[in-house]
């Protein structure tokens, strides 16, 4: 599909070639990289309600060891398509969708732009008017994100040729001079973020599962291909939920060819969020599959909690989440006070048995004893039907809370 206007970036031409790592990058960009590209420092994220396509703390922050591979752009080892399914919009277009990107229509901010609700015709790139059509997330890119140029190619790249149930659907795009924007589904219910940490109601046992369940066959589908993905920034925010509670990832941007043949890794610069990443991605930027598997982990965790993997106000000793909850994954008679207070005694005894238990090897600090995303849906999917709610059992009952700080 060629562009109706191309701009000076040059990025478009890069995609349709099938060689995103050639997206030009000012000077500037080169400089502030060094040798091979350092951290940037983590961006902030706007604390709204509604926010749910963010990029919080994309970069790890300076206390982490970096490596870099001299990456300037997104991975050419994957075999490109040309997006041809992707619809392309005008500026004007997604201007008129989203009511000229009015301050009413956004859904959330990012350290790289603003994520606005828009109306589309149906398979089309006519706006339409508000509450008709087709409703899509639009992302904008700030003009002066460099480090968003690369992940917003990443995205298409990606993306444009990947599609599962669980993952969320890039629609289309728009590029035209110095304006990148990217179309997605509308995703009802939001972030999981928002629904664990940000919601008066607690989410009910059920949708946890549901949701642990769809997370991890996405992770699977990334990893079991012929030539594996690895999502870099599994966390909750990038998990979004439709109307009945499937879980699709969103934001690729930080999303990386896997290692092939007789690779054990891949080496790259260290990034993603604090409080997510596995140990030894951190220490020695080698990336695998097991990298996300832990990621996974510490969300089936705060899941399971009702906790953030990172939250300063907690007391000294609670504040990393998978340190303080490490003791009580294997123990029995402490497991109950892990499990998230506001759920009462409203969650399946067995489920949190098993939960726990893939917590633990998801958990594991040598990434070699952990599982596999395959593993880890075959041990989800009982869960999803399980009636032996805490509520009819005494087991439970004889566990008390009163030490452990909530």
């Amino acid at each position: 599909m060629a562009p109706r206007k191309r701009g000076g970036c040059g990025c478009w031409a890069a995609v349709a070639r099938g060689l995103p790592g050639a997206c030009f990058r000012p000077a500037a960009a080169k400089a502030a990289d060094g040798d091979g590209g350092g951290a940037a420092k983590a961006s902030h994220v706007h604390d709204a309600e509604t926010r749910y396509l963010n990029a919080s703390n994309r970069e790890l922050g300076d206390n982490f060891q970096t490596k870099h591979d001299g990456e300037n752009g997104v991975d050419a080892s994957i075999e490109k398509k040309t997006p041809h399914k992707l619809l392309q919009f005008t500026f004007q277009e997604l201007k008129s969708a989203t009511i000229n990107f009015r301050p009413d229509s956004i859904l959330g901010e990012g350290g790289f732009g603003y994520v606005f609700k828009g109306w589309i015709e149906p398979n089309s790139t006519s706006p339409a008017k508000p509450g008709t059509g087709v409703t899509v997330a639009v992302k904008s890119l700030k003009q002066d994100a460099l480090q968003g140029h690369r992940e917003w190619v990443a995205e298409i790249d990606f993306l444009g040729q990947l599609h599962h149930k669980h993952l969320v659907k890039l629609i289309g795009y728009c590029i035209e001079d110095d304006q990148r924007l990217l179309v997605y589904e509308f995703m009802a219910r939001g972030s999981l973020e928002n629904h664990l940490f940000r919601r008066a109601l607690p989410l009910p046992w059920p949708n946890r599962m549901k949701i642990a369940l769809g997370a991890a066959k996405g992770l699977a589908f990334l990893h079991g291909g012929p030539k594996p993905v690895i999502y870099r920034d599994f966390k909750t925010s990038n998990i979004l939920l439709d109307a009945e509670y499937n879980a699709k990832l969103s934001d690729f941007g930080l999303a990386k060819a896997g290692p092939q043949g007789d690779k054990t890794h891949v080496s790259t610069r260290v990034v993603g969020t604090y409080g997510y990443a596995a140990p030894e991605y951190v220490m020695t930027g080698h990336l695998t599959s097991k990298s996300d598997v832990y990621s996974f982990g510490v969300v089936l965790l705060e899941m399971l909690t009702g906790r953030r993997s990172m939250d300063k106000k907690r007391p000294t000793g609670e504040q990393n989440l998978v340190a303080w909850a490490r003791p009580y994954l294997n123990d029995r008679r402490r497991l109950y006070q892990l499990v998230d207070p506001r759920l009462g005694l409203n969650y399946s005894v067995k489920g949190v048995q098993k939960v726990a238990q893939i917590c633990h090897y998801c958990l594991s600090r040598d990434s070699k004893s952990r599982p596999s995303m395959d593993e880890v849906v075959k041990q989800l999917t009982p869960l999803q039907d399980l009636n032996d709610m805490a509520s009819a059992s005494p087991r439970p009952r004889s566990t008390q809370r009163g030490k452990v700080h909530r």
